[in-house]
């Protein structure tokens, strides 16, 4: 792959660079400042404005449905500079998953009634996939949906939901056919969550947050409308909005800037223990390791997005990127922790004495779920061993 830029990708990169460094300090302070989630909110509802004016919410939607419609590279060229820039993640459910998956398989009708709430930020989507007994072998889902007149009659739960409590409409995958081949019998729902029978219990994850739910469906109705594609063909519609959530080019950039930080604290901190650069030199080593390894994490996302660029779809090339960056963030976090020391128990609400804002604590707690969430590690080694290797599934 040639890493220079053509001369459009260069006036590209130029013009949003620009953007950033004119719009993205009107909002830094709030950014900064924020130690809440409703301020955080804030400064993404902000900056989220900022990019609607320009048409750049949703870059890789076709300009007909008021994307930006950009190339793979200008796709690859936008995030690599809003992930330099720190600036906020505006991408949710809606517009990553929802919006493209409608934009591929829904009707003209579907298009119209949802693509406009996503852009302009009023509709919050959840993706209901999972379910206690279906994770990593989705197909293995409960759920049921019976056809009954112009309606489905949904009974079942999802988990680990995320937004589910905070979320308008859900993308939902239910059992239409239970004689069927556990691929086969799966309609791909779009499920209003306001609907009677729907109730959504907030779940506390170990990081302290409430950032996800379990669903629970009790006779809901969702008119015949709401299927997205054909019925017993919505594991097909599914793998689609699979492939939107896993062929990011990930986050490489946000892991080494992690990686800088750590190196800044150490540098500038001198305390009892690892944090003492000078007489640490282990600690040393794996900053120098973990920041090797972030240079190559973002080779590989760069391989994937080379491949889209080419019309190739990325597949095995895909898991590796994802395995590896998951892994890596949970090293990251681990370096970060041994650096810290016993500060790196502290969180932000201890303010003056939680190092870099207690961010280590929560990457830390939080990141244990990095190899589970978006498919298993387990399951990315899989993909990669029969479709990468060659080697007979086990």
């Amino acid at each position: 792959m040639d890493f220079r830029d053509s001369p459009d990708e260069a006036a590209w990169r130029q013009e949003v660079r620009e953007f950033i460094q004119r719009e993205l300090p009107t909002i830094q302070d709030v950014r900064e400042a924020g130690e809440d989630i409703a301020t955080r909110g804030m400064a993404i509802w902000q900056w989220r404005g900022r990019l609607a004016k320009v048409g750049w919410v949703a870059p890789a939607w076709p300009k007909e449905y008021g994307g930006a419609g950009l190339t793979v590279m200008q796709q690859f060229i936008f995030n690599q500079e809003m992930a330099e820039a720190r600036a906020p993640y505006v991408v949710d459910v809606g517009v990553g998953l929802t919006g493209p998956t409608i934009i591929v398989h829904g009707n003209e009708e579907q298009r119209k009634g949802h693509l406009p709430g996503i852009l302009n930020g009023t509709v919050l989507w959840c993706q209901g996939f999972s379910e206690p007994e279906a994770g990593s072998d989705l197909a293995s889902l409960r759920t049921r949906a019976v056809r009954d007149g112009d309606d489905y009659v949904i009974n079942g739960q999802k988990i680990w939901i995320t937004v589910g409590h905070l979320a308008q409409w859900m993308i939902l995958l239910a059992r239409t056919d239970p004689d069927a081949p556990k691929h086969k019998g799966i309609t791909y729902f779009l499920l209003n969550m306001k609907s009677p029978g729907v109730k959504v219990r907030t779940l506390v994850n170990m990081a302290g947050t409430r950032e996800f739910s379990e669903v629970f469906f009790d006779n809901v109705r969702v008119p015949k409308a709401n299927v997205v594609g054909e019925e017993n063909r919505g594991w097909y519609v599914g793998t689609t909005t699979l492939d939107f959530e896993r062929s990011s080019i990930g986050s490489a950039i946000g892991m080494r800037q992690t990686v800088e930080d750590l190196i800044q604290y150490g540098r500038e901190h001198r305390c009892e223990g690892a944090c003492q650069l000078d007489r640490s030199p282990a600690v040393r080593w794996e900053l120098a390791d973990r920041y090797v390894e972030a240079e190559v994490g973002q080779m590989l996302s760069t391989r994937v997005i080379g491949m889209q660029a080419r019309g190739l779809i990325p597949n095995y090339e895909a898991s590796i990127t994802k395995v590896y960056s998951s892994e890596l963030s949970q090293r990251i976090a681990r370096t970060g922790m041994k650096l810290i020391g016993l500060y790196g128990q502290l969180d932000k609400g201890s303010k003056q004495w939680a190092p870099l804002a207690g961010r280590m604590k929560y990457m830390y707690v939080r990141n244990a779920a990095r190899t589970i969430e978006a498919g298993t590690s387990e399951i990315q080694r899989n993909i990669i061993a029969t479709r990468g290797l060659g080697l007979p599934r086990d």
